[in-house]
């Protein structure tokens, strides 16, 4: 059941982003779009037999790169520099407290960290900058997708816990839910 459920639920968001059209202007629902697209890519490869956490990874990595690009628009990378202190202090211990037990995984896990993290923060400078519900949506979003990831790195890395797949499933559909939300919510040029 899980192999259907899960990707089709994002797949439901996709179709939802794509019906849209392009209310909230081409290039943001265009990677909005290429992000879900990509996370449904991650969700097979991290749900499929085998140990593919790897390529899941990279999938997500993309999406998160297509968010970033989404997040920049109206407003420039970087813009709020103040808001990524708090995303840096949580990338920063979940990273320094997996390290010992990451192995080969460092590289990868850490890059993955910069650009989540990096997401995270232009997401909250585009609500900052914007003050619109659809970039409000947006970074709660992106900031639900941080807690999601860290769970899971959590969870695979350093210590096994009961809640961990209540905990990064619920916080992963909601962030997924309100990233898309924010294209569907807003008029063009919101």
């Amino acid at each position: 059941m899980v192999y259907l459920c899960k990707p089709l639920t994002v797949s439901c968001l996709l179709a939802l982003v794509i019906a849209s059209g392009a209310a909230a202007g081409v290039r943001y629902t265009d990677a909005i779009a290429a992000g879900l697209a990509l996370s449904i890519a991650g969700d097979v490869f991290l749900m499929l037999p085998g140990d593919r956490f790897l390529p899941g990874v990279a999938a997500f990595l993309l999406a998160h790169l297509c968010y970033l690009v989404a997040f920049t628009t109206g407003t420039p990378l970087g813009a709020h520099g103040v808001l990524l202190a708090p995303y840096a202090l949580v990338g920063g211990i979940v990273l320094a407290r997996l390290w010992p037990r990451l192995g080969p995984m460092r590289v990868p896990v850490s890059v993955y960290v910069l650009v989540i993290v990096t997401m995270a923060w232009q997401a909250a400078g585009r609500a900052a900058a914007l003050g619109t519900t659809a970039a409000e949506l947006a970074a709660a979003g992106a900031t639900l997708f941080v807690l999601s990831d860290a769970a899971l790195a959590w969870n695979r890395f350093r210590a096994p816990f009961r809640a961990a797949q209540l905990l990064i499933l619920s916080t992963y559909y909601a962030a997924q839910a309100l990233i898309a939300w924010s294209v569907i919510s807003r008029p063009a040029g919101a």
